[in-house]
């Protein structure tokens, strides 16, 4: 009986150490889109640091090269769009950088419609 009692108790650790399918938000770019220099300018340094970038990594993809274990709804036509993906799935997008005061707050309900993202209370101080 102890047997069964600590391969289970091993798969619970086995299972608990498992990292959890997580949601990324995957940048569908190309060379010499001025909207994603935009971006990377204003927005990429900032996004890892943030509760919405600690929740949905940024994986970056060139528009010419989406990669196989990336599934869209439809075809990706314009530079940027933002896919919010899980389990290689999209789930919803964001086509184009409609700048900085807009981009938050368009992510957040992307994220808090479509995922289990829950926004940080703000202050409204800033």
């Amino acid at each position: 009986m102890s047997v069964w009692k600590n391969t289970i108790a091993a798969i619970g650790v086995l299972l608990i150490s498992l990292p959890a399918m997580a949601a990324e938000l995957v940048m569908v770019e190309q060379a010499g889109c001025a909207w994603c220099e935009r971006w990377n300018e204003e927005i990429a340094p900032a996004y890892p640091k943030t509760s919405e970038g600690k929740f949905a990594p940024l994986r970056r993809v060139n528009l010419r090269q989406i990669p196989d274990d990336l599934t869209v709804a439809r075809r990706v036509t314009f530079t940027p769009t933002f896919l919010l993906v899980e389990d290689g799935q999209e789930i919803t997008r964001m086509e184009g950088y409609p700048g900085e005061d807009f981009f938050w707050p368009l992510l957040s309900k992307m994220l808090t419609e479509h995922t289990a993202y829950v926004a940080p209370e703000t202050t409204g101080g800033s």
